[in-house]
């Protein structure tokens, strides 16, 4: 099989997974009115929402999620900036978020984000391109 193949094969199974997101899923309420999500069978709609780093305020909104994988979202310190690129992709049961800045004094900074069910958090590194700092981050749901 070529890598070629692989690829393609790869691409049609998120492309599939992520267009067939489960509309009979209902994950059950918090107190607060926030979504828990515990199933082992988690969407990519999983990660829309509104989401805070507790060590600074910043905020990531991610509006929606598209077949490819694409993430309509954007980035607040505290002003609004876009991301040049936000993805996600799954392998099995995890979501792995990649956001890439390149405008406001960010240019090539990146978070490499996880989506833990059990936790409802985003969580992973932030790379600093302008300092050349990597920092372990997480974000939870505001």
């Amino acid at each position: 099989m070529t890598a070629l193949i692989f690829r393609r094969m790869i691409a049609a199974a998120l492309a599939m997974t992520l267009a067939g997101v489960a509309l009979s899923q209902t994950p059950p309420s918090r107190p607060g009115g926030a979504a828990s999500i515990t199933s082992a069978k988690v969407s990519a709609e999983a990660l829309k929402g509104a989401w805070v780093r507790p060590d600074g305020g910043y905020r990531i909104v991610i509006r929606g999620v598209g077949a490819d994988g694409k993430l309509d979202a954007m980035y607040f310190n505290p002003s609004q900036l876009p991301f040049a690129r936000a993805q996600v992709s799954q392998d099995g049961a995890t979501f792995r978020v990649v956001l890439e800045l390149q405008a406001g004094g960010y240019a090539g900074s990146t978070y490499d984000l996880l989506y833990e069910p059990a936790t409802d958090r985003l969580k992973g590194t932030f790379y600093q391109a302008v300092a050349k700092q990597k920092f372990d981050v997480y974000f939870v749901r505001k």
